[in-house]
């Protein structure tokens, strides 16, 4: 009996997970190491982009405070502080000067409409795919300083894909705090 519902499980495992990764188009095979990253960064500002854009503009200030939550980021906070590390992470790869402060890791002040957060992320996301794309075989193991530390131009490129997904796991509770279904867990047609 235990082995049974262990194979019923396992089954229904497997076959959600089929199910989910035949919902998402599948990414163009790549061709340069820089591509293979780039697939892996388009997940992410997909998945990152629409929980931006589906928090209401009203709600763009909204951070919980009760419990383990004193003192978190806004809503708007989250989205600008991984907008601003992409540019970072870019100007890092493409051995350029930053087009921000690098020293205002949560972006500029003066950006504060959704329509200007969302401009400001969504260009972000444009700067770094340039800089992604630009990893190859040649120039993947050369040596970058990031935040005080010596990376690969591969080991930031790889790690400018999973800084979005630590923040967009936070927004996911900020939009479900407020009611809101983030896009990424609605059902697909």
């Amino acid at each position: 009996m235990r082995h049974a519902k262990l194979m019923l499980g396992l089954c229904v495992v497997l076959c959600s997970s089929g199910f989910l990764l035949g919902q998402m188009a599948p990414p163009a095979p790549a061709k340069t190491t820089g591509d293979a990253v780039d697939a892996v960064l388009r997940i992410a500002q997909s998945e990152f982009v629409g929980a931006a854009d589906a928090m209401p503009e009203d709600k763009y200030s909204f951070a919980p405070s009760a419990g383990e939550f004193k003192g978190v980021r806004t809503f708007a906070e989250q989205v600008k502080h991984v907008a601003a590390v992409n540019y970072i992470f870019a100007a890092a790869i493409l051995n350029e000067k930053p087009p921000i402060d690098p020293n205002e890791e949560n972006g500029p002040a003066s950006i504060k409409s959704k329509a200007e957060i969302m401009k400001f992320l969504n260009d972000s996301f444009t700067y770094l795919h340039k800089a992604v794309t630009s990893i190859n075989d040649k120039n993947k193991l050369d040596e970058l300083s990031l935040f005080g530390m010596k990376m690969s131009r591969l080991s930031v490129g790889t790690f400018s894909t999973a800084h979005p997904f630590d923040h967009y796991g936070q927004m996911v509770e900020y939009l479900r705090m407020n009611g809101i279904v983030p896009p990424a867990s609605r059902p697909q047609k």
